[in-house]
């Protein structure tokens, strides 16, 4: 059974800008509808995977997006390194949380920036994607390879509205994955097209601005904030069943789904 990491939302809110989603949003949440949006999400994980709690701290209000605590494999966690001053003190919290449940966690160089599961997923045959150019620095691929000994697919990142490959981005089972096209640069584009050929999906703006790709992926279940229903055919036609999840608070902040969640 999958396992997952979540985070209540007990001090989330917008209060600062780090995204373009963030902007216009400033003070913006339902404190109220977040909580109940979010243990929405987390009785329908939590049915399908194990999930695990860390503690809130405030003021770290974005500490409830665990993709971006580290990067799993095994017992072994390469913590974050965060770019951004507003998110940098949640690493030591992630870094103990790991610690406890026995994990062997690994740092990447000092000033190498890497935000985790943000940015580096594993495929269902095994292969690590990593984005790199909004957030995590290019170089942290080859820290990321020394570290951990697996192959590491490198993608570039071109539009600060999908700041993390996840936003962009999610494999499913059977060797398949569903993407955005416009987040990639084109060499990016036919890397994937290579690695997947028509065992990918490229979603349409509207299905990729409504967060689409910020998926949870749970056997033959792909969780998600929103999809149309050209999106849910063809992934039902591929034997998957889209299950619906209403984050829109958490989009005011520029995360959805599988922000929110870290497979660990």
């Amino acid at each position: 059974m999958k396992r997952f990491l979540m985070c209540e939302p007990k001090f989330f809110e917008v209060c600062y800008v780090i995204n373009p989603w963030m902007e216009g949003n400033l003070g913006k949440v339902d404190k109220k509808l977040a909580k109940q949006q979010w243990e929405n999400l987390y009785g329908i994980v939590s049915g399908l995977a194990s999930v695990s709690l860390i503690e809130p701290v405030a003021g770290l209000p974005d500490m409830v997006f665990t993709a971006n605590a580290g990067l799993v494999k095994n017992n072994e966690v390469i913590v974050s390194s965060f770019r951004h001053a507003e998110r940098q003190g949640e690493a030591e919290h992630f870094q103990k949380f790991f610690a406890s449940q026995g994990y062997r966690v690994l740092r990447l160089r000092e000033g190498t920036i890497f935000e985790g599961a943000g940015d580096a997923l594993f495929d269902s045959l095994g292969r690590l994607w990593f984005g790199s150019g909004i957030r995590s620095a290019s170089h942290a691929r080859d820290e990321i390879v020394a570290a951990l000994h697996v192959e590491v697919h490198a993608l570039e990142l071109i539009d600060t509205h999908w700041y993390h490959l996840d936003t962009a981005f999610c494999p499913l089972p059977q060797g398949q994955a569903i993407s955005y096209e416009k987040a990639f640069s084109r060499k990016s584009v036919a890397a994937l097209n290579d690695a997947f050929g028509e065992n990918i999906v490229w979603v349409s703006e509207s299905d990729a601005k409504n967060f689409a790709c910020n998926a949870i992926s749970i056997d033959q279940s792909v969780i998600m904030h929103k999809a149309s229903a050209e999106l849910k055919f063809v992934l039902k036609q591929r034997g998957y069943e889209v299950i619906e999840v209403d984050v829109s608070e958490f989009l005011k902040s520029g995360g959805s789904c599988k922000c929110l969640t870290l497979e660990i």
